[in-house]
């Protein structure tokens, strides 16, 4: 079977190239380096999403100070583990890419293992150099250290890109008393919850009850 050889530490093997007349110095370069044969015949590796779990309808997160959003993944097919992953969320309603992870530095720059990422996009709102989010729909995508268009390579990360998800803003109370109405109801229904139509409503039936009395008796 044919097979590929990885260097993960390429610093560690050229400095035991160059010390390569320094016997102690060799015998240190190689204790930091790692080969991994990777077969000829491996597969890309790749993510697969574990939170949002995948449904047939996109997953609705608030944009709201106490709401956070969790996205979770396992990696397969890897022979070498990626250095760093880098995590971002692009929306096509406005043109922007943003970092998802925490908001202190280094915002969405993960260690290579990393499988899970909290996220919350108000927090990040704050940063006043930041552009406000769009209640729209979002992608998650995720690379390695070689790029978002990096090639795909046996053994090696395939550079992710597919879970939808949309972000909304909850809408504020609004009292009866400051102007909130039904959207959903009846005109009828609204027209009857206003005090004077109330009372007329409410004149014409004893009116109606009073004549039916009087005919009853007569």
């Amino acid at each position: 079977m044919s097979s590929a050889t990885a260097t993960q530490s390429a610093a560690a093997g050229s400095s035991q190239a160059s010390n390569s007349n320094n016997p102690s110095a060799s015998r240190s370069a190689s204790r930091t380096s790692t080969t991994v044969s990777i077969p000829g015949t491996a597969a890309a590796g790749g993510i697969t999403v574990t939170q949002p779990p995948s449904t047939a309808s996109a997953s609705y997160y608030k944009i709201a100070k106490d709401s956070w959003i969790t996205f979770g993944w396992n990696m397969t097919s890897l022979y070498v583990t990626p250095t760093s992953l880098t995590v971002v969320a692009s929306c096509s309603a406005n043109g922007n890419t943003y970092p998802v992870g925490p908001t202190t530095s280094p915002y969405n720059v993960f260690p290579g293992n990393t499988t899970q990422v909290v996220w919350n996009p108000w927090e990040w709102e704050q940063i006043p150099t930041e552009v406000p989010f769009a209640e729209a729909t979002y992608v998650l995508s995720v690379w390695d250290e070689r790029g978002p268009g990096a090639a795909r390579k046996g053994g090696y990360l395939t550079p992710y890109s597919g879970t939808n998800f949309m972000m909304y803003r909850p809408a504020g109370y609004t009292s009866i008393a400051d102007g909130w109405q039904c959207s959903t109801c009846s005109d009828a229904l609204y027209t009857l919850s206003q005090p004077a139509h109330l009372l007329v409503l409410t004149t014409f039936i004893v009116t109606i009850i009073s004549a039916w009395g009087i005919l009853r008796r007569s």
